[in-house]
């Protein structure tokens, strides 16, 4: 081992010693003897500093002997000062200082780059626009609240966080519409509802977990978000007029597995129409056979 890495392995250790309260020295005298005995020059001293770190001990120790050998040390390292002229001490002491303050400068520099890249960073892929659009930031909000239904931040740890995928959700159907206007709100409003159905945890959980993207989530129709009972209801609807195609275009659909809310009687025909946007599920409007209730339900 050469005396430079000699010295700064006892300097790593005298600069763990130097606190207020003088606690934690009970080595310093023997690595102050150490030093005592290596051959150290100019030079040494220049690159390890260990002058800076001695005279710190020296004023933060209690015991006399640390003291007295610190300043013995200093006193003899000071000598090689000495052999240059004045000038030289004022360079060599300007240089010094000179390239303390330009580390520093660097380092300083670099936490700022740091934090600066850290905050260029996408917290999302595709990354989010940052918007101060207050209906888009109320849309975001409501996305959030939605995705937080029945549920724990430990029972999706790992995944993002509701409220960064509101905000993808939102960027992805703002992108479509590229406005705030009716079709956009509409679309957000029916995420929304789906989102917030209890009856409905496996499209919220899929997409917690990134099963389902924000850019598949944003043109899913009704029918791909309804939770299964509805889905199980409209498959039987389908089939049963499939099988019975005629009275489903001239007079409905007979079923037995709706229930009049009037009469009780579990005897009525239906029929489905699309009275709303295509995005939008169909309406089924039903006709109670035995006391001619009506009624509607999507």
């Amino acid at each position: 081992m050469s005396v430079e890495e000699e010295v700064m392995r006892i300097q790593k250790k005298l600069s763990k010693m130097t606190s207020d309260d003088g606690s934690g020295q009970e080595q310093a005298l023997d690595l102050l003897q150490e030093l005592q005995n290596l051959k150290i020059n100019l030079d040494v001293l220049t690159k390890t500093r260990i002058g800076m770190t001695v005279n710190a001990l020296r004023k933060s120790s209690k015991d006399d002997e640390v003291i007295a050998l610190a300043k013995t040390l200093i006193k003899n390292w000071k000598k090689f000062l000495s052999n240059s002229d004045s000038s030289s001490k004022v360079s060599s002491s300007s240089d010094s200082k000179d390239s303390k303050k330009e580390e520093k400068r660097k380092e300083d520099k670099s936490k700022k780059e740091d934090k600066e890249k850290d905050k260029k960073l996408p917290t999302s892929f595709p990354p989010t626009s940052v918007t101060t659009n207050s209906v888009r930031l109320k849309c975001r909000e409501m996305l959030a609240s939605a995705l937080k239904t029945d549920s724990n931040k430990e029972d999706f740890e790992g995944c993002a966080s509701a409220e960064e995928l509101a905000e993808e959700l939102e960027e992805a159907i703002f992108q479509e519409f590229k406005n705030t206007d009716m079709k956009y709100k509409n679309r957000v409003r029916s995420r929304i509802a789906n989102l917030k159905d209890v009856k409905n945890p496996t499209l919220r959980t899929n997409f917690r977990i990134g099963a389902i993207s924000a850019q598949r989530l944003a043109v899913m129709t009704a029918e791909e978000m309804a939770n299964d009972e509805v889905k199980q209801l409209r498959e039987k609807f389908n089939k049963e007029a499939i099988n019975d195609a005629q009275l489903a275009t001239a007079q409905g659909t007979k079923t037995d597995m709706l229930k009049c809310g009037k009469c009780k009687k579990r005897n009525c025909t239906y029929n489905q129409l699309q009275t709303r946007s295509s995005d939008e599920p169909m309406t089924t409007f039903v006709l109670c056979n035995e006391c001619g209730n009506r009624w509607k339900f999507c």
